[in-house]
């Protein structure tokens, strides 16, 4: 592993980037945001691409921290209805960046702050306390994210405590151009998502508390499929999210480690799979990209990448139905998500 400057954050503060590889794969991934900067892997004739949209410096990052490319999001990822929640009886606001909604964490969330860093065994392990209060959220919360890389794959282990009862979910919000970043949009890629059932929304994307199969829906994606075989259907689900921007509920969440996804480009070869303990996974189509320069001065216009952000679901604490978010003292919240690479 090595460590480099990256850029400084607009206080002057120094951001630094740490490289990871196993031979196969590399990642690179800064303190700033938690973010993995760029990944690259082989095609099936071994030449090697970043497949994952980013910028090329830390100020750019830090200018333009609303995009998400990369970052570890919270305190909760995703939508919550109307910036607002209850737990245990008190009422609790939360700033809205997102219409009418707090999306991400709010404005300055997980994604738009530093990070400590240190190293361990194959990886890094990254750290950021996060006071009572910030963003609305109540408790002091250490929230601990690990990335290692082995043979291929990277793995993504959080973890938080707390002094005070809380609401905690993280993700990963990497987006991906399996052809390599800034090549043409994602609707050739293929899709498998090991879910049987989703969580519909209104007109803010958020959910409406039904768990809706996705039989007979352009939602299924049980088999294999090409994005862009029904990403314009005429489904009112479809035109709320502008294309793809809602949560699957996956088939395994007993919480071990279980498929989640696995995508396919077949000018490349490169093959995506996603598995990971959480009741729930993202998968965005790049609805609102908006053809912005990114790395190497490429565009990214719409539908460019993908994200695929394994989570609780979004707005779960205004779901009594759904799987708790919910964080107490003396418990620890604990997550894994794992993305392995390879190409055939």
């Amino acid at each position: 592993m090595t460590k480099q400057p990256f850029g400084k954050m607009p206080d002057g503060t120094p951001i630094e980037i740490f490289a990871l590889s196993d031979g196969k794969v590399e990642a690179r991934i800064m303190t700033f945001g938690a973010i993995v900067v760029s990944l690259k892997t082989p095609d099936r004739y071994g030449k090697t691409e970043d497949i994952v949209l980013g910028f090329d410096t830390g100020e750019e990052y830090a200018a333009n921290s609303h995009n998400y490319y990369g970052a570890v999001v919270g305190r909760y990822a995703n939508r919550i209805a109307h910036g607002a929640f209850s737990l245990e009886g008190k009422q609790y606001s939360l700033p809205k960046n997102n219409g009418e909604n707090t999306l991400h964490g709010g404005p300055d969330g997980f994604f738009n702050v530093l990070w400590k860093a240190k190293q361990i065994p194959n990886g890094l392990e990254l750290t950021y306390f996060s006071k009572d209060g910030e963003e609305g959220f109540p408790g002091n919360l250490t929230a601990t994210v690990r990335y290692t890389l082995e043979n291929g794959t990277l793995r993504v282990e959080y973890s938080a405590t707390t002094d005070k009862a809380t609401v905690v979910n993280l993700t990963q919000h990497s987006y991906f151009n399996l052809a390599g970043q800034g090549n043409g949009d994602i609707l050739g890629h293929q899709l498998t998502l090991h879910a049987s059932k989703f969580t519909p929304v209104d007109a803010g994307l958020i959910p409406t508390g039904e768990l809706k199969p996705v039989a007979s829906t352009p939602f299924d994606f049980l088999k294999s499929t090409r994005i862009g075989d029904r990403i314009d259907a005429s489904d009112e689900q479809i035109k709320l999210g502008g294309g793809y921007d809602h949560n699957w509920v996956l088939d395994s969440s007993n919480g071990k480690v279980a498929k989640a996804a696995e995508v396919y480009e077949p000018t490349s070869g490169r093959v995506l799979k996603v598995s990971t303990t959480e009741p729930g996974i993202q998968f965005y189509s790049g609805n609102f990209l908006t053809g912005a320069k990114g790395k190497g001065g490429k565009p990214y216009p719409k539908r460019s990448a993908l994200c695929l952000e394994t989570q609780h679901y979004p707005d779960s604490p205004n779901h009594p139905a759904f799987p708790s978010t919910e964080l107490k003292p003396g418990q620890k919240y604990s997550s894994v998500t794992v993305f392995s690479f390879s190409a055939h």
